[in-house]
């Protein structure tokens, strides 16, 4: 309930859309596998970093952090309103249960469509992982999110 009240305060006090600029931020939620907490900071407009807390039940549940470096096209898509920039990069993964701890490389990539108007962004996303402990390993992960831009 905290985490919406907090969502809640980020959209009611900004009015703009993102641009992307140096200092954009976002926080919101990722549906999928995995399932958490999403958040994007944007170094300018065609580069970002992205970051996600979350929980896999894949298998086994398990505690799933990513991090990514993220570069964005934002000529790919042009819709009438707002922005739906075209992205991907690359990262890392560490996922971990109460029996194995993996570490792995992951290579996202998505859009994103950024409301006119509106702190909002709506994110599809799937990544590519390989996991480089305790085995080599590919997996693949892929979402839903939105996020509130303050």
């Amino acid at each position: 309930m905290a985490f919406v009240a907090l969502l809640f305060v980020s959209v009611s006090s900004v009015q703009a859309q993102p641009k992307g600029n140096e200092g954009d931020k976002g926080l919101g939620i990722i549906i999928g596998d995995p399932t958490g907490v999403s958040f994007k900071a944007w170094i300018n407009s065609k580069h970002a970093f992205d970051l996600a807390l979350a929980w896999t039940v894949e298998r086994n549940d398990a505690l799933h952090i990513h991090g990514s470096y993220l570069y964005h096209n934002n000529d790919f898509f042009n819709p009438n309103r707002g922005r739906m920039p075209l992205y991907y990069g690359i990262g890392g993964r560490v996922k971990a249960n109460s029996n194995r701890t993996s570490v792995g490389v992951r290579i996202p990539f998505g859009f994103e469509y950024l409301f006119q108007g509106a702190p909002l962004g709506l994110f599809l996303e799937v990544a590519p992982i390989l996991d480089l402990t305790p085995n080599t390993e590919l997996d693949i992960n892929s979402g839903v999110g939105v996020r509130f831009y303050f």
